[in-house]
């Protein structure tokens, strides 16, 4: 990869060099690799395991399986919340069967045995028969790292990994203008889907397909390389910055009438598209005028949200498999998870969270209207059967099965990257590191930063 040069814009302050690693299909395609992953890449980072809006109660629980992992966490009675492994001690039963509960006590299907929300054994049948004496009190499930932020309940199997907020950065602070704490998630989509998880997440690192793959979003975002601002952190996360409520500049939109889409997102806001035509980009700056005269008595509260957040749209990929797509009305979460036994298999998750809005009985949502209320449109689904994820998520994961065929013939020697897709080689080169231990053969067109 020539990182060199190239029209992408990446920030000044937030770059990081890369090396050139290759990047081969086996990483994709071999059990070895899933092995690997599972060993030392998945116990050291943070995993988003659910939402606190379940956890209103003392003994309330989120089920997380994730992989061959499966993970409980369990509201305590100070406020807390808690997370276990979901296997009982005895024989290794799993104990949740289901993704949300609220009960008293954990109690293992097979022989009975009941564990407080602290994860404590309570009671056992024949207490008295066991060598060492009554086990209650003494016996408790595997605890492991639990904290929150925002409205998300994290989970992290190792207790090396660094405190939540920490291995967050910069986002809990980048985003803190738009007051998440509240918001309520009305999608929550998975499918089951043949390709690899890593092939999403290097498509959620590049906007270098956006033409091709989506290309209605081009007439009210724009996605052109010199005004989409690229960030990468020293941790391992980046973001990319693209400016909204603007078409793109790799075609003239700007000479005529202003296009649809963006026609629509300035009616919603009481602008006339007509007296825009010949200059579709001031539109931009009409809507963020219009939001800070509007918004509150709308019910909106962008009191601390900047002119760049009420319009634009902040892309956040979280290594290694999170992300969080964020605009002033909605925040998507985007994320592929690992098959348990199948590294040509994976798991895509689609959740979207809107503001509590005083008065709004309803949201537009990528898959139609529905209620603004918790977990108002709920599915699990096979990719592939006709059942939407979002039109926009639809388009992306239309590619996977057909690249993850592509990774397994003779014919591919290893990605050749664009400068900006520079986020994806430092997302491989990130793997390496901790899965390999080391780095890969360099692709024969690499450069020095």
């Amino acid at each position: 990869m020539n990182v060199q040069s190239g029209a992408a814009r990446y920030s000044a302050e937030f770059d990081q060099p890369v090396r050139g690693d290759m990047i081969t299909a086996d990483r994709y395609t071999s059990r070895e690799w899933m092995e690997g992953e599972y060993e030392k890449l998945w116990p050291s980072v943070w995993h988003l395991g659910g939402m606190l809006a379940d956890l209103e109660e003392e003994g309330d629980v989120i089920r997380h399986n994730f992989g061959r992992e499966s993970i409980i966490m369990i509201k305590q009675a100070d406020g807390s919340v808690k997370a276990f492994y979901n296997v009982c001690p005895h024989r290794g039963n799993r104990l949740v069967l289901g993704d949300i509960a609220s009960t008293p006590r954990i109690t293992c299907g097979y022989h009975g045995w009941q564990f407080d929300a602290s994860g404590t054994l309570v009671d056992v049948q024949d207490p008295d028969d066991f060598p060492g004496g009554n086990p209650c009190g003494k016996v408790h499930l595997t605890e492991i790292q639990c904290a929150t932020w925002g409205p998300f309940v994290f989970w992290a199997m190792n207790d090396d990994v660094a405190p939540l907020e920490e291995w967050l950065a910069p986002f809990p602070e980048r985003l803190k203008g738009y007051n998440l704490e509240n918001w309520v998630r009305v999608l929550n989509l998975s499918a089951d889907c043949e390709f690899n998880w890593k092939i999403i997440r290097d498509n959620f690192n590049e906007s270098y397909h956006l033409p091709t793959i989506h290309p209605e979003l081009a007439t009210f975002i724009n996605d052109g390389l010199p005004t989409t601002l690229f960030e990468m952190y020293e941790n391992g996360h980046n973001s990319m910055w693209m400016i909204g409520h603007q078409a793109t500049s790799r075609k003239d939109y700007v000479s005529g009438d202003v296009p649809p889409g963006l026609y629509e997102a300035a009616e919603a806001w009481g602008i006339d598209p007509k007296e825009y035509r010949g200059r579709t980009q001031e539109v931009r700056q009409a809507v963020i005028e219009a939001k800070r005269k509007h918004g509150a008595e709308r019910g909106y509260d962008y009191s601390e949200m900047t002119d760049q957040q009420l319009v634009d749209y902040f892309h956040c990929t979280l290594f290694p498999n999170l992300t969080i797509t964020m605009s002033p009305e909605q925040c998507q979460i985007l994320r592929t998870e690992p098959h348990p036994t199948d590294p040509a298999k994976c798991v895509f998750q689609h959740w979207c969270l809107y503001p509590p809005v005083k008065g709004m009985k309803e949201v537009v949502t990528p898959v139609g209207n529905a209620p603004l209320k918790h977990d108002a449109i709920q599915r699990h689904s096979v990719y592939g059967d006709g059942v939407s994820l979002g039109f926009v998520a639809d388009q992306d994961l239309s590619i996977g099965t057909t690249q993850q065929q592509g990774l397994n013939s003779r014919g591919f020697k290893g990605c050749m990257l664009t400068y900006q897709e520079k986020r994806i080689q430092r997302f491989h080169e990130l793997l390496n590191d901790v899965v390999l231990g080391h780095p890969t053969e360099q692709a024969p067109n690499a450069g020095e930063e």
